[in-house]
């Protein structure tokens, strides 16, 4: 069991948490309005037919990338719903790319980008799982083996505590 101490400190740390421990939504009614952008990934690893598959557009449930591109997109739009803490942000633009980093590995960037009080980091990273996802129950029927993994925070920025940028070959664990 916690103590009241504890649980005061970790509320100051915690801006998810009010004084007594519980969760809250954040007010940011006086924060100032910025642009504000931030870029996930996540990382798709699967058998080289199913790779080739996708690339040619051979995927029995159809053309793989475009549908995970417009999974990440709606994704990104609903993460207040799916994500309890999470304001509704009206998104001004969302940019998602699919890369090749290897023949069986695929990476999914994924871009949000508004004008808000708050940040954007979790509609990129909502749209990357949810594109990665999108990509795994296309493919599932033919590649068991096919996963998620990597589902990073690449960068932000706007706000008052400034930008993020990981570095490069940064530790995903």
């Amino acid at each position: 069991m916690t103590n009241q101490g504890s649980v005061s400190s970790a509320a100051e740390q915690l801006t998810h948490l009010d004084s007594s421990g519980q969760a809250r939504m954040v007010n940011v009614a006086d924060k100032p309005v910025s642009l504000r952008t931030a870029t996930a990934s996540a990382l798709c690893s699967m058998n080289a037919a199913t790779a080739q598959a996708i690339r040619d557009n051979q995927v029995a449930k159809g053309d793989v990338l475009s549908v995970a591109k417009l999974a990440a997109i709606s994704a990104c739009k609903r993460t207040s719903e799916l994500i309890p803490l999470c304001h509704n942000v009206g998104l001004d633009g969302v940019n998602v790319e699919f890369q090749w980093l290897s023949p069986c590995q695929l990476q999914i960037t994924v871009q949000s980008q508004a004008t808000a009080r708050t940040g954007v980091e979790m509609e990129a990273m909502v749209g990357a799982s949810v594109a990665a996802l999108t990509v795994y129950d296309m493919c599932k029927s033919s590649d068991r083996s096919l996963s998620i993994s990597q589902v990073l925070l690449l960068s932000k920025s706007g706000g008052l505590r400034g930008d993020y940028r990981r570095p490069p070959n940064a530790d995903s664990t």
